[in-house]
């Protein structure tokens, strides 16, 4: 896999993946639509980790910097 995120974009997931996480377990969301956000955050925080995001390959979209 080659990478295709840049260091931004990874914060970026990084702190959503926070937000989502403390929502969900803090209560305030809640349902179907809190493990949606759950699962959601668990992907941001596996992609950032990588550098690689699946859906960016299909869309042709590179955010990490040329060299």
């Amino acid at each position: 896999m080659k990478k295709n995120m840049g260091s931004i974009d990874r914060m970026i997931r990084v702190i959503l993946a926070l937000v989502f996480g403390v929502l969900y377990f803090t209560g305030t969301v809640t349902g179907t639509f809190g493990l949606i956000l759950l699962i959601l955050g668990a992907v941001f925080l596996a992609t950032s980790a990588i550098s690689f995001c699946p859906l960016y390959t299909f869309v042709g979209l590179n955010t990490c910097s040329k060299k």
